[in-house]
């Protein structure tokens, strides 16, 4: 099949086909006579693993990897359980960003809860975001 083909059978742009096959995740096919790409339904499969992948949040290089991993597995190089726990680490970044953004989330309500009332003083908010530190009072 030809790239427009195998882009509308995947769901992605003509674009993101060439793309990933110059960032090497999606192996280049053999081509016709004519010069034609010619595709087959595996890279369909391919294109779909890759755009699945990204939407759950995985780079690129990581769906690579869990390529490289679950071939190995196949071969008896790897396990299932290698497979598990790279998703696992991803997991646990998620877990951590999730966290840091809890964090940011409550430290910018605490600074709404500040509001910017009395004009002749400066706004805590941007007092907060510039670093400034009240003097406390003894």
């Amino acid at each position: 099949m030809r790239i427009a083909e195998l882009a509308r059978l995947a769901k992605v742009k003509v674009s993101t086909v060439r793309f990933y096959e110059r960032s090497g995740v999606l192996a280049e096919p053999e081509r016709t006579t004519g010069g034609y790409r010619d595709y087959r339904e595996t890279d369909v499969v391919r294109l779909r693993f890759l755009r699945r992948g990204q939407e759950l949040g995985f780079t690129l290089a990581e769906l690579h990897d869990f390529d490289r991993l679950s071939q190995a597995a196949r071969s008896g190089g790897a396990s299932a359980g290698d497979v598990a726990a790279a998703a696992a680490q991803k997991l646990q970044e998620i877990d951590e960003k999730v966290a840091d953004l809890q964090r940011t989330r409550s430290a910018i309500s605490d600074l709404l809860d500040a509001q910017c009332v009395d004009p002749s003083v400066p706004c805590p908010i941007v007092s907060a975001l510039a670093g400034v530190v009240e003097a406390e009072s003894s």
